[in-house]
């Protein structure tokens, strides 16, 4: 097995020259931010990934979690890690200093964040369901119910929730059943069965607090109707101290495919007549507020993407430096050497390594974009990075998520039979992936919403922009005397070609054949997050054909050798996917019900 060491070199290069950290540690409320605390900052976080946290995956697989009429154990090692995660101060980080966290950019806190995913999706998904809570809490919450949960939440003392579908509504939240009855007191009686609720019940903090989709007895039908309580597994006394038990309970936990070290619940409320909840905000606006978390959600569902691509990387290459086998085809020495040396090992690492890249350069560029609509003192730039923001977080999460599954495949592959046998661990990354695309919004939802709101609907506006900014850096890069960049250029310019054609189309046809356009949707979304990526990775190359020749050129003779790479042998798809979208739909459409 394996040890993941996160890459700190690599974080760093696309924390400062992508997602601009220099500019963005000049912004208001971050004048604390400087390049020495970030790289100690991800210099420690990475010890405690590789220390603390990677040693829980395995762990976490094989166990998984023990329930017990309604009571939950974590598998060995997860409460005590879970305790010093909180003691060192990880769990607040991305949070408000008002509440106890430490307030730092989203740039930094994703770098963070994607080592505990890297390290263990598992366990990195309490955190993230925990500031999730937190984040809808505070934009929403009274002040009372702010002072009552957020800082024991933030601490890590008490984790959070979010209980959104039911079993008869799936992705369809306008179907949800759950009731709150008004009890006369301000409190809220809550009835209804919640499930696939991550950490939904588990041992390693004294309270669970449940964010719940319910519905009032006069809510209007749909969407419209839902409103967002707070539910506390143990109610909270008027001095902080915790109560009795609230009338709510794990009725069961999932037998999953993968991230068995993470409790994913059923959860029934009001067996003894109703739990008691919280209003929080105003009525009839649940899905609303729950929708001002969602940035942040994907965007960490994204780096989950990035993170277990990282790992299974990482795992296939620590084991084709170390197996011995076979010839290598060309080489007379006679030598036996170890399976690196085979071009298509090589390939596909080199697939791995370059769709990872892409794939972070992406996210971090987003929480950049994140990180300036939020704090900058120009309304006209926040506004501009709001929708850059808007437009790309339905690719962070889709294409990221999307490219893990062939990521964490070919980690299997390059450990030939071996990564069929769970001992190897190689299986592991690819079962816990399958999940990613799911949860937070499945690929066609991203998708959709992409094609829908982020694209046809204001006119392509946000995507001919971007267009233009690539085309730009691809004109930079025509112009430069380096050939390696000028190949680069005309790979991206083909990229780009596509993804304008394709958006063409879109919006001709959007509002006049829904349905052709939607067939198109996924590889609409597939083919903008490879030309995205395409340019962050070009971006990539010219810095570092300037910096060959500095004392840490290897790493930039890497980063150029892994951006043409993509150029090469991803970009091309481009046009497969452009050719689906413009002409495929009639395909897609073709068969009657009865026909499947």
């Amino acid at each position: 097995m394996s040890t993941y060491i996160a890459p700190v070199k690599d974080m760093l290069f696309n924390m400062n020259e992508l997602a601009g950290l220099q500019e963005i540690a000049g912004l208001p409320g971050n004048e604390d931010v400087s390049a020495d605390l970030v790289e100690a900052i991800l210099d420690e976080a990475g010890k405690f990934a590789s220390e603390v946290v990677d040693p829980l995956n395995k762990v976490g697989d094989k166990q998984g979690n023990k329930w017990d009429n309604g009571v939950v154990t974590t598998a060995d090692g997860f409460k005590e890690a879970y305790a010093s995660f909180c003691e060192t101060g990880w769990n607040g980080m991305p949070a408000s200093t008002e509440f106890g966290g430490q307030g730092l950019p989203v740039t930094v806190s994703t770098a963070v964040l994607e080592m505990w995913k890297s390290a263990s999706i598992s366990f990195s998904l309490c955190q993230m369901l925990t500031l999730g809570a937190v984040e809808a809490i505070a934009h929403h919450g009274s002040d009372a119910l702010k002072a009552t949960f957020l800082p024991n939440m933030v601490s890590g003392k008490w984790t959070g929730t979010m209980n959104l579908t039911e079993p008869q509504a799936g992705s369809d939240l306008a179907a949800i059943r759950s009731k709150a009855d008004p009890r006369g007191d301000g409190t809220y009686a809550i009835t209804g069965t919640k499930i696939f609720i991550t950490w939904g019940e588990h041992d390693m903090a004294e309270n669970i607090i449940h964010l719940v989709l319910a519905r009032l007895p006069d809510a209007p039908p749909g969407v419209k109707g839902i409103s967002l309580f707070i539910a506390p597994k143990f109610l909270v006394n008027a001095d902080g101290s915790l109560g009795e038990r609230n009338d709510l309970i794990c009725a069961s936990i999932e037998h999953k495919m993968g991230i068995h070290g993470s409790a994913t619940a059923v959860m029934s409320f009001g067996d003894k007549g109703g739990a008691i909840g919280y209003l929080v905000g105003e009525p009839n606006r649940g899905l609303e507020y729950m929708f001002t978390m969602m940035n942040h959600a994907r965007l960490n569902v994204g780096l989950e993407g990035v993170g277990v691509s990282e790992r299974s990387y990482q795992h296939a290459l620590a084991y084709a430096r170390e197996r011995v086998q076979g010839r290598i085809i060309g080489d007379k020495s006679g030598e036996k050497k170890p399976i690196l040396h085979h071009p298509d090992v090589r390939r596909m690492l080199m697939d791995m390594k370059s769709r990872t890249e892409a794939g972070r350069a992406l996210a971090y560029y987003v929480a950049g974009c994140m990180d300036r609509a939020h704090s900058h003192p120009d309304a006209d730039v926040r506004a501009a990075n709001q929708r850059r923001l808007e437009l790309l977080t339905p690719v962070v999460k889709g294409w990221c998520t999307e490219n893990a599954q062939g990521i964490t495949w070919n980690g299997v592959q390059v450990h030939g039979g071996m990564g069929f046998i769970e001992e190897t661990g190689a299986a592991q990354y690819m079962r816990d992936a399958r999940i990613i695309t799911i949860y937070e919004g499945t690929t066609a939802i991203q998708a959709n919403d992409l094609i829908g709101r982020k694209t046809a609907k204001e006119g392509g506006q946000s995507m001919r922009q971007l267009l233009a900014e690539i085309a730009e850096t691809g004109a930079a890069l025509r112009a430069s005397d380096d050939a390696r960049l000028k190949a680069i250029a005309d790979a991206l310019g083909d990229g780009i070609a596509a993804l304008d054609e394709a958006t063409n189309w879109l919006i001709g046809n959007y509002d006049a054949n829904p349905q052709a356009a939607a067939a198109g949707s996924v590889p609409f979304l597939k083919l903008t997050g490879i030309v995205v990526g395409a340019w962050l990775m070009a971006r990539s190359a010219a810095i570092a054909v300037e910096r060959l020749d500095a004392a840490d050129g290897d790493f930039y003779k890497a980063k150029l050798a892994t951006a043409s790479y993509f150029v090469q042998h991803v970009v091309p798809e481009a046009n497969s996917y452009r050719d689906a979208i413009v002409g495929g739909a009639e395909s897609v459409l073709a068969l009657e019900e009865a026909l499947f």
